[in-house]
C-alpha cells in the first residue's frame, strides 16, 4: 500500500492558531494565568513553536481582541443564545468567543470563522456535542451581530463593573467612559529612540508625538525593523517614557533604578548620561534587562536585589527612580488580560510594598537629591494618596511640581498638585484614533530637604 494512506491527515490551515488561543483565554479566565507567561518565557505554550510568525500573529491578536471586547461578546452572545453559554465545556465557550470575535472586529471571512470554531469544538470530547449549537450561534452571529453591538451607548460593558465603578468615583463618569473607549483600541507600537525622531518616523511609517516618542502601527516582530539590531530605539510606550524627564538634567548623576526591569526607564537614563545602578529582585528580569542594555550598547552597575531591602552598598544616590509593582491598571489597552485577572484585593495588597519601596528610597537620597515615583496604575491608592501620605509624615521631602515644558507643554497631563496623571484617553488623534492614547501613568517628583 502507498505510504500516504497512512500518514494522518494534515491540520486544517489556521486551525492550530484557534486551539492555541482557546489554551490561553482558558488560561487567562479560569486559571488566572497572565498572557505574559502563557505567550513567552519557559512557562509559555509548548504549541507557539509550531506556529509559523503569521499565524503567531492571528493568535496574538485573537486573544487580545476577545480580552478588550469581553463584556460586548459577552453581551451579543447571550443574546443569541436561549440557555446561556454552555458552562460544562469551556472549549465550546472559546469557540464561541474566538468565532464571534473574528466575524465582528476581524478581516476573516465569516464562513471560515464559522467553520473553523466548529472543528475546535468538534476535537474536543467534552464540547463535540455543542458542535451544532456553535454553528447555528455564530450564523447568527454574522447576520444579526452588529446591530446587537449598535445597541450598546457605551463601551463600559467591556470593564469590569468594580474596576468601573473606581474610575467614575476618581475620574467622574465623562472621564471613566473615555477610557473605557480608548482602551478598547489596539494600541499603536511606541519607541523610544535614541536621537532624531522625525527620521526614525519616516522609517518606521509613523509619526513623531510631541514628547519625541515614535508612534506607529507597523505589525509583526519587532526584531525584524530597522534600527532593531542596531540599538537605535526600544519599545516603550509614551507615557513611561515621561517620569524620567522629570529628573532634568542628568549628565554625569549617580542614579538609582529601584525597579528596573525590563529597561526602558533604565536605558532612558543612560542615554541620558547618568551613572545608573539598576536592581530588580528577580534573576530572570534582571538577565531580561542585561540582554536589553546590551543590544542598545548601554553600560549600567545591574544586580538582584529586594528594593524594600537593598542599603545601596553605603552609598547615596543623586536620584533615586521608582517604578512601582501596581496593579497595572493603567496599561489594560496593551494587557487586556489585566482587566480580567486584577481584583480589588490586589490594590490593598500592593500599597504596603509601595509604602515601603518610598521610604526606601528616601534613605538613599543625598540631601538635594531627587526621588521620582511613578507607577502604571489607574488607581490613586497607587499613586495620589502614597505620596499625600509620604508628605504628610516626617520623611524629609517636599514636592516639586511638574511644569508643563517638562511634558512638551501638554498640560493636561499635570494634576491640580503638580504631578503628572496620563490617561489612555490622553493624546487623542485627530484622524485615527488607533494612533492616539496613552499609557494611564502616575508619576511624583519629590526633592529631599
Amino acid at each position: 500500500m502507498p505510504a500516504s494512506r497512512f500518514a494522518p491527515p494534515a491540520e486544517v490551515p489556521g486551525l492550530a492558531a484557534r486551539r492555541i488561543a482557546a489554551d490561553i483565554l482558558d488560561g487567562v479566565l479560569h486559571k488566572h494565568r497572565t498572557l505574559d507567561d502563557q505567550l513567552d518565557g519557559a512557562a509559555a505554550h509548548p504549541g507557539l513553536k509550531a506556529l509559523a510568525d503569521r499565524d503567531r500573529a492571528l493568535m496574538r491578536r485573537l486573544v487580545a481582541t476577545i480580552l478588550r471586547r469581553l463584556g460586548t461578546l459577552g453581551h451579543v452572545l447571550s443574546r443569541l443564545l436561549d440557555r446561556g453559554i454552555p458552562t460544562d465545556a469551556p472549549r465550546a465557550q472559546s469557540a464561541l468567543l474566538i468565532g464571534a470575535a473574528q466575524i465582528l472586529w476581524m478581516e476573516v471571512p465569516d464562513h471560515a470563522a464559522v467553520d473553523l470554531s466548529v472543528r475546535l469544538v468538534q476535537s474536543d470530547r467534552r464540547a463535540a456535542k455543542y458542535a451544532g449549537l456553535v454553528n447555528a450561534v455564530l450564523r447568527r452571529c454574522a447576520r444579526e451581530g452588529q446591530p446587537l453591538i449598535d445597541e450598546i451607548e457605551s463601551r463600559a460593558l467591556d470593564v469590569p463593573p468594580w474596576l468601573l465603578a473606581r474610575w467614575i468615583a476618581h475620574y467622574g463618569e465623562a472621564n471613566a467612559n473615555a477610557i473605557a473607549a480608548a482602551i478598547g483600541h489596539e494600541p499603536p507600537l511606541d519607541l523610544t529612540v535614541k536621537s532624531d525622531a522625525a527620521h526614525w518616523a519616516t522609517r518606521l511609517h509613523g509619526e513623531a508625538l510631541p514628547t519625541g516618542t515614535v508612534r506607529t502601527l507597523l505589525q509583526g516582530s519587532v526584531t525584524m525593523l530597522p534600527g532593531f539590531n542596531e540599538g537605535q530605539w526600544w519599545v516603550q510606550d509614551a507615557a513611561a517614557a515621561l517620569p524620567v524627564r522629570l529628573f532634568g538634567d542628568i549628565e554625569g548623576r549617580r542614579i538609582a533604578d529601584l525597579c528596573a526591569a525590563p529597561g526602558g526607564k533604565t536605558a532612558q537614563l543612560i542615554h541620558n548620561g547618568a551613572h545608573v545602578t539598576a536592581l530588580d529582585r528577580s534573576p530572570n528580569r534582571v538577565a531580561r534587562l542585561r540582554d536589553n542594555l546590551a543590544r542598545l550598547r548601554l553600560e549600567a552597575q545591574t544586580l538582584v536585589a529586594d528594593a524594600a531591602e537593598w542599603d545601596g552598598e553605603g552609598e547615596l544616590f543623586d536620584g533615586v527612580l521608582i517604578d512601582a509593582p501596581c496593579t497595572a491598571t493603567g496599561t489594560i489597552r496593551r494587557h487586556p488580560d489585566v482587566a480580567w485577572l486584577k481584583q480589588q484585593s490586589d490594590i490593598d495588597a500592593l500599597t504596603a510594598l509601595q509604602r515601603r519601596l518610598l521610604r526606601r528610597a528616601v534613605s538613599l537620597l543625598k540631601p538635594g537629591g531627587t526621588l521620582v515615583y511613578c507607577t502604571c496604575s489607574l488607581e490613586p491608592e497607587e499613586g495620589e494618596q502614597a505620596i499625600a501620605e509620604l508628605l504628610a509624615g516626617d520623611s524629609g521631602v517636599r514636592r516639586a511640581p511638574v511644569a508643563p515644558t517638562e511634558v512638551a507643554g501638554l498640560s493636561e497631563l499635570i494634576s491640580a498638585d503638580g504631578d503628572l496623571r496620563t490617561l489612555p484617553c490622553h493624546l487623542p488623534h485627530p484622524s485615527d484614533p488607533r494612533l492616539g492614547g496613552l499609557d494611564g501613568f502616575y508619576a511624583a517628583r519629590l526633592v529631599k530637604a
